[in-house]
This record gives structure tokens, C-alpha cells and sequence, in this order.
């Protein structure tokens, strides 16, 4: 068997604490005045309504004429909660008032530094994806609008995803992209539109807001977001919207596209802040006992279990780091996600699955010392044996964070679709919950499964720790 390097131990120590400190802290620069995120830290990190508190809006229609039914008023809620889903907002409630014609949404705040007001005008916009022969325009009451022939529309979309732009002749310019899959009625559609124009023509793609949005928001009704020449057909119901220079406006219309038109157009009847519940110090006191049983934690596995413990210490704080890099937004195609107390106690339980995953290689260790085996057999027969106890109580806890995603999330959700047969039931608190163990229990699979057995294989080579005595054995 290949030996592991002994300046691997090193390189992934150094690692892992970079990433610490960057997750923790995250990582700013000043231009000026201004200061830019470059990556995320704790202090980024989007906190729920019991922590932070957020804001109670009532949205109602545009016209006062209007009467909606009871099935419009349960569409408006359902798409107000894909998109706070989208958002990664879990930690929200949303009411239909069928009898006042009227939605009533408490959430988050998304992002500190934004306004109530702004927030709900994101939540409430319309968002029709339109795509148009030509990209000639004309204007009507100072609006405007496409001229061409529609060639499809959002209802025709089955899905809608920001990514990175593949294309390296223009990925400098806008890297990240919208990717569409078209349904079987919009993909013949294109098709005929691609064949028709293919070589001396453009299709413009627009969104459509809504007429009552422009006129409530006093805005364009219309946003082009791109008008591309048409080389060829396209017949395999897949295109591509380019031009995005950051992820989160690519996501911001993906998700708008992919929530769906409402029925009719909304605006807030009344908005309020909401207090946190819990009280303005409830967070550093919950920081601060983190950090004293996290340090107990490490300090009772150095003691009982020696270098393994020293070891397992090490990658419980890589654990999480990256747990918390996960749910901050650190990596830039992963958004932000709503951390909740229920998220807490996820987060939580998916380090205790961490040490136990740890405890159980170095008692394996151990015991296989205490067989007489050396060093090197140990930690090998150790790793081997203790592998598929860790590996099954893992995966059934994978199974049972995604089952927690899936049923109480959005159906649009990772997990959703897997239960789309089941009833809408989401509640944003039972998500948070499994997104986390989710999360730390991939953290898991990656710190406490490999790089922690990478790191007792290399640093046991070195010389001054070849004594059984470091490991659980006899000196």
C-alpha cells in the first residue's frame, strides 16, 4: 500500500485553518469608501425571525376592483413561498385570507442593509418570461414594449437555473448564465421560431412585470434581457440567457422565472417590522457557549484518545468551518441560507454525529493496538474496520435530513420533487432543521470520514510519534 506523505499532515492543517479563519471572519476589501464582500464570514450569515426578527406584510391586489377566489389567493401564497424558498429564507410563515382577499407573509430579513420596502417589492413582482421574434420595440403611454411575435412564455418553461457561463469566448464579460429547459409545447415552439430565423434573425427575451406592478412601482413594464442572433435551430428545448456579471442576479431572475407568474398583480397593504423574540444578546450568548463546548469537546478528545483526539479535534473544526461556509454563502454558487434555532440544533447534532465518528476509529485504533498489531496495522485495520458502522449511520441520517428537505420544503426544492405527491405542507422551520444536518453530515463524510484518516496515516510516519503510548497503546 502507498505510504501517505508525512507533510500531508501539515498541508491539510493549514488548510483547514485558513478555511476557519475565513469562514469565521471572511475576507473584505476597501476601495475608499466602500467595503466589498469577498467572502462571507459569520457576520454575513442571514439569521431567522426568532433571532434577528424580520418583517410582517399583508399583500392584496393591485386593483382595488379586483375579487380574487379562494384558488388565486392560495396561488399567490404558494408562489410568495417558492420564492422565499428559492432565497434560502426557510424561517417564515404565510396565511391565505381568502375572505379579505389578502396574503399575509412574516419573514427574515434577507439582507441587513436592505429596506422593508424593498425587500416585499422583490417578493411581490410578477416576473413572466417572454421570449419574441426581432427586437423591435414600440411605446405606448411611456411604456416600452416588444413588437414582435411571442414565440413562448414562462408557462412554457419547465425549469430555470443560474450557473456559470461555460463559454470561455464571453465568459470574461458576464460568467454567469441562466440555463432553460423548455416543455414539450415551448420546445416545439422554439424549434419553429429557430428554423424560421436561423441565420438573419434575433429572438429578444424579456421579463413582463405585470401591468398593475409598473403602475403601483411607477416602472417599466418590460426588462429585455437579451436579444441573441439565431445561428441555428434549436431543437432540443434547451437555451441559455447570458450577460450576468455576479451569481446573485442570475439566481434573483432564475428563481422569478421559475416561481411562476401571479394570477393577478399584488402590492403590500401594510408592512412591520418584526422584533426578534429572543432578545438583542440571545446570539452572542448562544456564540459564546458554542466556543466553551466546542473547546471541552476537543480538550476530552485530546485527553482520552491522544494524537487521534488531536487529530479528530482538527477536523471538527474543518467540520464546522465548512458548515458554516455552507449556510454564510462562503462559496459563491451556493447561496445564503436562513439559520433558525431549529437550524442551530441541526448544526448541533451534525457535529456529535462528527465525534462519534471519530470516537469509533480511534477506540478501533486502539483496541487493534492492544492486539498486538503496530502502529501502522492498527490505524489501517482500525480505518478499515470502524468504516462501515460510520458509513451506515451516516447514510441514514442523509436519508433522514433529505426526507425532513423534501416533505416540508418547496417543491421546487433539492429534494422536492421527490415528494410531489405528498400535500403542500411546508414549513420553512422542519427545513432549516434538515438542511443543516444535511450539510453536516456532508461536512461529515469529507473531514471525519477522509481527511482526518489522511492526517493520522501522515503524521504517525514522523519519527518522534511512533510510539504506541500516542495512540491509546503501551509505551
Amino acid at each position: 500500500m502507498k505510504r501517505t506523505p508525512k507533510a500531508a499532515f501539515f498541508i491539510v492543517a493549514v488548510l483547514i485553518l485558513t478555511l476557519c479563519i475565513t469562514a469565521i471572519f471572511g475576507v473584505y476589501g476597501k476601495f475608499g469608501d466602500r467595503t466589498d464582500t469577498i467572502i462571507r464570514g459569520i457576520a454575513d450569515i442571514r439569521w431567522g425571525v426568532d433571532i434577528q426578527g424580520g418583517v410582517d406584510v399583508v399583500f392584496g391586489p393591485a386593483d382595488k376592483d379586483a375579487n380574487p377566489t379562494a384558488e388565486q389567493i392560495d396561488a399567490v401564497k404558494t408562489i410568495i413561498e417558492k420564492r422565499l424558498v428559492s432565497q434560502n429564507i426557510t424561517d417564515y410563515e404565510a396565511y391565505a385570507d381568502a375572505a379579505n382577499g389578502q396574503v399575509i407573509v412574516r419573514f427574515p430579513w434577507a439582507n441587513k442593509n436592505q429596506s422593508a420596502e424593498s425587500l416585499v417589492e422583490d417578493l411581490g413582482r410578477t416576473g413572466m418570461l417572454q421570449f419574441y421574434e426581432g427586437n423591435s420595440t414600440e411605446t405606448k403611454d411611456g411604456q416600452t414594449i416588444p413588437k414582435g411575435t411571442l414565440v413562448l412564455d414562462g408557462d412554457d418553461v419547465l425549469s430555470a437555473t443560474a450557473g456559470v457561463n461555460q463559454d470561455t469566448t464571453t465568459s470574461a464579460q458576464s460568467p454567469y448564465v441562466i440555463a432553460l429547459e423548455l416543455k414539450e409545447s415551448g420546445k416545439k415552439a422554439f424549434a419553429d421560431a429557430t428554423k424560421k430565423l436561423a441565420g438573419n434573425g434575433k429572438i429578444s427575451i424579456w421579463l413582463d412585470f405585470g401591468e398593475a406592478w409598473a403602475k403601483e412601482n411607477d416602472q417599466q413594464r418590460y426588462q429585455m434581457l437579451q436579444d441573441p442572433d439565431v445561428n441555428d435551430p434549436i431543437t432540443d428545448g434547451k437555451a441559455v440567457i447570458t450577460g450576468f456579471g455576479d451569481f446573485e442576479s442570475a439566481k434573483e431572475i432564475a428563481d422569478l422565472i421559475t416561481s411562476g407568474a401571479l394570477p393577478f398583480g399584488i402590492t403590500d397593504k401594510s408592512i412591520s417590522v418584526i422584533s426578534p423574540t429572543m432578545g438583542e444578546n440571545a446570539l452572542s450568548a448562544m456564540g459564546i457557549a458554542g466556543i466553551i463546548a466546542m473547546i471541552a469537546v476537543c480538550a476530552m478528545m485530546i485527553l482520552i484518545y491522544r494524537l487521534p483526539g488531536l487529530v479528530a479535534a482538527i477536523a471538527l473544526c474543518g467540520q464546522m468551518a465548512l458548515t458554516v461556509a455552507a449556510i454564510s454563502g462562503y462559496f459563491g454558487f451556493i447561496p445564503s441560507f436562513t439559520m433558525t434555532l431549529p437550524g442551530i440544533a441541526g448544526l448541533i447534532l451534525s457535529i456529535g454525529i462528527g465525534v462519534d465518528c471519530n470516537v469509533i476509529t480511534a477506540e478501533a485504533v486502539r483496541d487493534e493496538l492492544r492486539a498486538g498489531k503496530t502502529i501502522d496495522g492498527a490505524i489501517r485495520s482500525g480505518s478499515k474496520g470502524s468504516f462501515s458502522a460510520i458509513f451506515d449511520g451516516n447514510i441514514t441520517v442523509l436519508i433522514v435530513a433529505a426526507v425532513l428537505m423534501g416533505v416540508f420544503g418547496s417543491s421546487d426544492g433539492i429534494f422536492g420533487w421527490l415528494f410531489s405527491w405528498l400535500p403542500v405542507s411546508t414549513t420553512g422551520a422542519v427545513y432549516a432543521f434538515g438542511y443543516t444536518l444535511l450539510i453536516g453530515v456532508i461536512t461529515n463524510f469529507v473531514m471525519g470520514m477522509w481527511l482526518s484518516r489522511l492526517m493520522l496515516r501522515s503524521v504517525s510516519r514522523l519519527k518522534i510519534f511512533r510510539n504506541p503510548w500516542f495512540y491509546g497503546g503501551e509505551r
